[in-house]
């Protein structure tokens, strides 16, 4: 039999998106428990980026020590079930969905096989391709850390930086949603942004240090890893809690130690590698916020399959707006 191809983004050594080519490979054929989904949207993502560089280094115990273990690229996807597995009982061909893959990778792809108990869910019928791809990263990321990380109550203040990127432009949605009054922290011309998502104040960072302004807060959700648990302590309240999705030596340092040793906490979480089971408890919340306008997709740029090394570039500019999405195929 004659194998079937398709078109995917390969990376087979870790740097720079010169990595990153288009190449044919083969199509693959679910197994009994598994769909195949004929991929519409895929996402690119700060998290991706890090991963394609095996940044931190400590990553590549779990990607592969030398190269990528999974050299397909790409984590979120949206698109319509084609095919299913001879023991799939909750979900049809024809079934839009989406969801992610985690650390076996393969979303920047014309097709892709899923378990069916794995991280996969029906697309809310309202919502496009495009806005569905990157639910299963900044937000599911940020639902993790804000509710069931950092406990948020209705009256906190929470402070939320990097919020126009994609954790945060999410983390400024929930936190409202949960009734906390939030902060955004971000770049000058990022300031209407995160006001247009709610915010109850915004702090430019180049011209305001949020650490001197003589403001405490119960949550600092620091979604770029770009302050540490140490700069931010004297801004938390008496029970406050750091949360950051980015883990380095520091803040590893700095979880154990506040585990032991006084009211103030650094919390982090590898939402990906949590049991399926609860991301998709957790995707079921995110559902009915979609569905009832608490939340929204924020869409900076789309490119092609053929230009994803130029997506990863701009995401590694560190200055993307919400999300960036690959298309790659029309879901009509």
């Amino acid at each position: 039999m004659e194998i079937q191809k398709m078109k995917a983004i390969v990376c087979t050594k870790y740097g720079s998106p010169d990595h990153l080519k288009l190449r044919e490979v083969e199509k693959p054929t679910p197994k009994s428990n598994e769909v195949l989904v004929k991929v519409f949207t895929t996402t690119v993502t700060a998290a991706d980026s890090m991963m394609r560089r095996a940044d931190p280094f400590i990553s590549r115990f779990f990607l592969g020590f030398f190269k990528p273990k999974n050299d397909i690229t790409g984590t979120g996807f949206a698109g319509k079930i084609v095919a299913i597995g001879s023991d799939v009982k909750q979900f049809l061909e024809g079934d839009p969905v989406f969801g992610e893959t985690g650390v076996k990778f393969g979303a920047n792809a014309e097709y892709i096989c899923i378990p069916e108990d794995g991280v996969l869910s029906i697309k809310p019928t309202e919502m496009a391709y495009e806005e569905a791809a990157p639910i299963c990263d900044g937000a599911l990321t940020s639902l993790n850390f804000l509710k069931v990380i950092g406990n948020i109550q209705y009256g906190q203040k929470v402070l939320i930086i990097g919020a126009s990127g994609s954790l945060g432009t999410a983390a400024v949605q929930l936190a409202i949603y949960f009734g906390a009054e939030v902060t955004g922290v971000c770049s000058t011309k990022n300031l209407d942004l995160v006001k247009s998502l709610g915010a109850h104040n915004v702090i430019d960072y180049t011209a305001e240090d949020f650490t001197k302004n003589g403001q405490a807060y119960d949550i600092i959700y620091d979604t770029v890893g770009k302050s540490s648990f140490s700069r931010c302590k004297n801004s938390l309240t008496q029970k406050g809690v750091y949360l950051s999705p980015v883990l380095g030596i520091g803040l590893l340092f700095q979880m154990l130690w506040t585990s032991i040793f006084g009211n103030k906490k650094a919390k982090f979480s590898a939402t990906g590698l949590q049991p399926a089971s609860e991301l998709r408890n957790l995707i079921k919340t995110l559902k009915n916020l979609f569905e009832n306008n608490h939340l929204n997709s924020v869409i900076d740029r789309c490119y092609p399959l053929a230009k994803t090394a130029e997506a990863h570039r701009y995401v590694d500019t560190g200055h993307k707006k919400g999300n960036v999405v690959i298309t790659v195929a029309k879901s009509s």
